[in-house]
């Protein structure tokens, strides 16, 4: 699986943003799919993921009520709104699929898209 985020950009605090992900090759509607995020200096951290087919998605306390995380398995396409946006959201946005678990673990994906920058100013 080929993973390719876009939708990144500058935005002011309280304001919203759409991520995209899009995927090529098998499996996309049966692997779990994550967002993950990684701010200047700091270690990747988890934002959102679903599990397959399980309709359930989980949050990072953070941005529970703020973000919401979607996918499209018609079109290979996994998506992460983000409104209310603060400065403190402001990372590199990767998109992540694999089979581990836990689903909020780095460790359970294999797959990998290349990033896409938000940054939130004050």
């Amino acid at each position: 699986v080929q993973l390719q985020a876009s939708g990144g950009g500058l935005v002011e605090a309280g304001g919203s943003l759409r991520l995209s992900c899009a995927a090529s090759g098998r499996g996309f509607s049966t692997y779990g799919l994550a967002w993950f995020r990684q701010a200047p200096g700091k270690e990747r951290e988890f934002v959102a993921s679903t599990i397959g087919s399980d309709p359930r998605t989980f949050y990072d306390d953070s941005v529970k009520g703020r973000f919401t995380m979607s996918r499209d398995n018609a079109k290979l396409t996994v998506y992460l709104q983000m409104l209310s946006l603060r400065p403190e959201d402001t990372a590199i946005y990767y998109c992540a699929a694999g089979a581990g678990w836990p689903p909020s673990a780095l460790s359970a994906y294999h797959y990998w898209g290349q990033g896409t920058q938000v940054t939130v100013s004050s």
